[in-house]
């Protein structure tokens, strides 16, 4: 995957969509289609419930939050940390000090409307960055991972994208793609109680990625300044290579 995705339906449409209760005391993030590291955007996540003395009660909800895009562990000395971790590769999830603590029991998922990757053109010199979306217009939900850093109300919330070896169609873009979850595995991914990382990270189903438009796009989409629906529309046109960030 690479470090662009688009995410522009409203909270209120993510919280019945996936079951859940917004986090309080948040502003709503608006649209965003061009969504970029660093940026604020919506997961959903496992959240423990407390008594009102807090105490642990052992029930939980699902809970859309927003979060920053670059996971932040919470033994970082620095939180520009933060800015490299983007993505974890699904191979090493138990295994890199960075991850492991959260794949053990702080799993999230992403929802967007889609993703963006960038393509070299066998035509002429350039690269074509292409929307990958479900040809249904159903969201997405990538395989997340969630982090708290600090204490008290300086507290950061983080998150980072699972990604795994590409399949199918997606493999002539690029050779690697997020860990898209269907549906009926959304709870276990989501269940801290689960330990199994490497059962519940399985590769996403053919089906699903069948399921999936390849849809080129504008270069427009290549700076972080442009934003807009327009990003998403299909086009055909040259593109430049984009300033990405790298895979990790």
């Amino acid at each position: 995957m690479c470090g662009r995705y688009a995410a522009s339906r409203r909270p209120d449409d993510l919280v019945v969509e996936f079951e859940a209760v917004p986090a309080g005391g948040q502003k709503p993030l608006p649209p965003d289609y061009n969504v970029a590291p660093t940026k604020d955007v919506y997961v959903v996540r496992h959240k423990r419930e407390r008594d009102p003395e807090g105490a642990l009660t052992g029930g939980g909800h699902r809970e859309l939050r927003a979060v920053r895009w670059g996971l932040v562990p919470s033994w970082a000395k620095d939180a520009s940390i933060g800015n490299r971790l983007l993505n974890a590769r699904v191979e090493s999830l138990a295994e890199k000090p960075a991850f492991r603590r959260a794949a053990a029991s702080r799993r999230c998922l992403v929802p967007a409307d889609g993703w963006y990757e960038w393509a070299k053109r066998l035509d002429r010199p350039g690269k074509q960055p292409y929307f990958i979306t479900p040809a249904d217009g159903s969201v997405l939900a990538m395989a997340g991972l969630w982090e708290v850093w600090g204490e008290g109300e300086e507290r950061l919330y983080t998150c980072t994208v699972v990604t795994a070896p590409a399949q199918g169609a997606l493999t002539e873009i690029h050779d690697r793609m997020p860990l898209v979850l269907p549906r009926e595995r959304w709870s276990e991914w989501l269940d801290p109680g689960m330990d199994d990382v490497a059962a519940l990270a399985q590769p996403t189903p053919p089906e699903l990625v069948e399921g999936l438009e390849l849809r080129p796009v504008s270069p427009m989409v290549n700076s972080v300044k442009n934003n807009g629906a327009q990003l998403i529309e299909r086009s055909e046109s040259v593109g430049e290579p984009a300033d990405q960030p790298a895979l990790f």
